[in-house]
């Protein structure tokens, strides 16, 4: 083999004159602009430009060290990578960041300014495509050789915009002018086949083989982009896939002038990969929603298995070569395609091809609710995955075979552990599919791994009582404390040193120093100035003027039921009512403000968005309140809002239903930033409450048991109203029409819920929560006790490191060997 390694180009230079020739050449010969006539865009392209080559100075290498290596790889599949703005990030762990200040200021530029043109990349909704960033950064970090797979949504998630308080969607166009930190793989193009029709046949020595042919063939083309780990040690790769068809233009029908018909091949694939999350009430949405989970699961899947064979003779040794971890049970049709891909295209038997999956595959569950739990219709696979529905049957027919011979089951006809779902129609269960196809099973908090043991799971962990463990969720502190806040990270370091960048646990060492009232003023000056940053952002493009010396008490994400923003706003309601008759004296200044996006076809979740508005309107206006609560929804959350809110945050509202909440990755962000947490004894709630003390957090309502006990014995929610005038007062003014006077019944199907059924236990809460707030008020009216209880959240949040998190499943599911784990930042659930 001929030594290429001299003819490598010399690396970037690091330092601030290099980077700074390198941004203007990029300019001048790759964006095209003279210096005097560059817009803010045209010099965030340039330095990225540069940048990117920098990343690629450490990726290269990182590439050629793992395949000598050739040791264990851990392949992360994911529907969403809520990666946001990318040009910050990779500066701040390349540490580059005062470095491209100077830098661009020799070329009269603001990097500040640069790094707002930047667009956040729409590919994921909330915490799960939040955590797989994290988790990117993480593997990086520890330098795993991982690599993660999604999908290249040209449109991602909806651009949310308000129409009279109505949540309408917009589409979404962070693609609009080109992405600078991917590189399009034209070498890396995969078929992915849909519909068609199976034919078998026998080959040579008489086994019966089966041949899926004919339907719809789209192509999947790889887009890279390099994730860069902190100090530019070890860089892995993003890998998107983009929909192409495998047809060109009908030049027949365009002739023709059928214009449309010679572009439908052309639409049909590429509508694969166009948005994420399409509604999927319509046959049509859940047709596309299926595609789309097949499509890149395929397409990894087939990559994944090209790259072993290029260096191994056979996949026999796939398990000990490949971790494969599916991020919730979008990519759960991988087990299927893994059999079809071992059995159909290189030859092994089921026994064999079974054994290798269940060595290769890990799952991670993100929900406690039944109806979350993906389930796709039989005739729908039928339809669209011939092979994969024939594959599950027999998948399932060995699984209950193997249990029926167990002296353990009692039940001949094992319903509640098949993977098909008989009771209403005939569904495939994705969740089963995924445990039994996998290795391990986990919950992201201590208390959801228990959960899922009594509840979604129960009967298949009877059977296979090894099979379930939890890893806490953690975040990444390069990302959410140390970019997102430099005002709060930078007085860290000046206290205790850096070293908490990449052990997290050393943050432990500023507890004794929320006794120093020096630096607890510092404290308060670092959150003071997020709030004044946040507080001109409102303004510039809400037009609602926000009091930084008011308690920010903010509830960001998804818009959804179980969480209980409706809580949160009802209790606001109330709060309000008795401001307004004289009462609520101990209650100080407050802004109560929300963000977060509700499913296209959510309806109560629309409705519950509205409501908040419509509260607001009335609220704001009120000249009796104005000075005394504001209360405020943004609108279109992402990453980049994330980052201004959290650090301004006061009080962090993670109050969703208690044994509902997985895990939550926004309560780590929020208490990692100085804020307090007010919260249910919910998903990793639980072990927060043990980390910073429980009387630094703001504790309340029914426990995860007490839930579970009021679903079996039932619950009057009339009964928790009557003992609640407050609560009942609430309730009446909505029903009023007060805060919709144009359709006064507009809110009637939630009030009328929460008076009839309650799933959700709201009423059951509110006066707990009430009195939480209460508490909350008290400590804020007493700044320095305040400030003593926030810094000892940040010391608490060692724990919650993504890199905690991923050493863990490194250790316990990826089997992949680790240098020792600092001691400080160790924490398993």
């Amino acid at each position: 083999m001929i030594d290429t390694a001299h003819l490598s180009p010399a690396p970037r230079p690091l330092d601030r004159d290099g980077l700074r020739d390198s941004v203007r050449d990029k300019l001048v010969y790759q964006v095209g602009k003279d210096l005097r006539h560059a817009t803010r865009h045209d010099w965030f392209l340039a330095l990225a430009l540069a940048v990117r080559e920098r990343l690629v100075d450490g990726w290269m290498p990182s590439t050629r060290r793992v395949y000598e290596e050739d040791g264990k790889r851990v392949y992360y599949l994911s529907l969403e990578f809520l990666i946001g703005r990318l040009l910050g990030d990779a500066l701040t762990n390349l540490g580059l960041h005062e470095t491209a200040r100077e830098a661009l200021a020799e070329l009269g530029v603001d990097l500040d300014r640069v790094l707002k043109v930047e667009p956040d990349a729409a590919l994921g909704n909330g915490g799960l495509g939040r955590l797989a960033a994290c988790f990117m950064d993480s593997m990086a970090t520890l330098e795993i050789a991982g690599m993660g797979y999604g999908i290249r949504y040209q449109h991602g998630l909806f651009k949310q915009g308000f129409d009279e308080g109505w949540q309408v969607e917009r589409p979404e166009d962070w693609l609009a002018f080109g992405n600078p930190w991917e590189f399009e793989r034209p070498d890396a193009v995969y078929p992915v086949r849909f519909f068609g029709r199976l034919r078998e046949e026998r080959d040579p020595s008489g086994r019966r083989i089966h041949i899926w042919e004919g339907g719809q063939r789209v192509l999947a083309v790889a887009y890279d982009t390099p994730v860069v780990g902190w100090q530019g040690r070890h860089v892995n790769t993003l890998r998107l896939w983009a929909a192409q068809s495998g047809n060109l233009v009908n030049l027949e029908a365009f002739n023709r002038g059928e214009y449309m018909h010679a572009v439908e091949d052309q639409v049909l694939a590429e509508s694969i990969s166009r948005v994420l999350y399409p509604a999927d009430a319509t046959e049509a949405g859940q047709m596309l929603r299926l595609k789309q989970e097949y499509f890149f699961t395929s397409a990894s899947l087939q990559d994944i298995i090209r790259r072993h064979l290029g260096y191994h003779a056979s996949l026999d040794n796939l398990p000990e070569k490949v971790a494969i971890q599916l991020n919730d049970t979008h990519p759960a049709i991988a087990v299927p395609e893994l059999m079809r891909l071992l059995i159909d295209e290189h030859g092994h038997d089921w026994q064999r091809a079974w054994t290798i999956v269940r060595g290769v595959f890990n799952y991670t569950n993100h929900t406690l609710m039944p109806e979350a739990l993906e389930r796709w219709p039989v005739g729908l696979i039928e339809q669209l995955l011939p092979r994969h529905m024939q594959l599950i049957y027999e998948i399932n027919a060995h699984h209950l075979a193997e249990l029926r011979s167990r002296p353990d089951n009692h039940d001949p006809f094992l319903t509640e552990v098949s993977l098909i779902d008989e009771a209403y129609g005939r569904w495939v269960r994705m969740g089963h599919l995924a445990f039994l196809g996998s290795r391990r099973v986990n919950g992201v908090s201590a208390l959801h791994g228990e959960l899922m043991k009594h509840t979604v799971f129960a009967r298949l962990h009877h059977y296979f009582p090894e099979k379930i463990t939890a890893i806490t969720n953690g975040v990444t502190p390069r990302r959410w404390l140390m970019t997102a806040n430099p005002a709060l990270s930078s007085l860290i370091g000046r206290t205790i040193g850096d070293g908490w960048t990449r052990d997290l646990g050393q943050l432990e060492a500023l507890a004794p120093h929320a006794g120093d009232a020096a630096f607890r003023a510092a404290f308060a000056a670092a959150k003071r100035h997020n709030k004044e940053v946040l507080a001109a952002l409102v303004g510039k493009h809400v037009d609602v003027r926000l009091d930084p010396d008011a308690l920010f008490d903010v509830q960001i994400k998804r818009i959804h039921e179980y969480k209980r923003q409706l809580l949160n706003i009802l209790e606001a309601v109330a709060l309000w009512d008795e401001m307004r008759q004289g009462g609520a004296a101990g209650a100080v200044p407050r802004v109560r403000l929300f963000a977060g996006k509700a499913a296209s076809s959510y309806w109560r979740a629309k409705l519950i968005i509205k409501l908040i508005n419509d509260v607001a309107r009335v609220v704001n206006a009120d000249p009796a309140t104005r000075d005394r609560l504001t209360i405020l929804f943004m609108p279109n959350y992402n990453v980049s809002l994330a980052e201004k809110i959290i650090p301004a945050a006061d009080l962090s509202e993670q109050i969703s239903t208690a044994g509902m909440e997985a895990s939550g990755t926004g309560n780590m962000k929020f208490a990692m930033n100085g804020a307090l947490t007010i919260g249910t004894l919910d998903g990793a709630n639980v072990e927060m409450r043990d980390a910073v003390g429980p009387e630094n957090i703001f504790i309340f309502g029914l426990s995860a048991e007490e839930v579970l006990r009021c679903r079996r014995i039932g619950f009057a929610p009339e009964e928790a109203i009557a003992r609640s005038p407050r609560l009942a007062r609430a309730l009446e003014l909505v029903e009023s029409g007060l805060f919709s006077p144009d359709d006064p019944g507009r809110f009637r199907p939630i009030t009328d819920d929460l008076r009839g059924l309650d799933h959700f236990l709201v009423t059951a809460d509110f006066d707990a929560y009430w009195n939480a707030q209460r508490r909350a008020d008290a400590l804020f009216a007493d700044p320095e006790a305040w400030r003593r209880q926030a810094i000892l959240n940040v010391a608490g949040m060692g724990p919650f490191s993504s890199d905690r998190a991923i050493r863990t499943y490194a250790q316990e599911i990826w089997q992949v060997p680790l240098e020792a784990a600092p001691a400080a930042s160790a924490f398993a659930a």
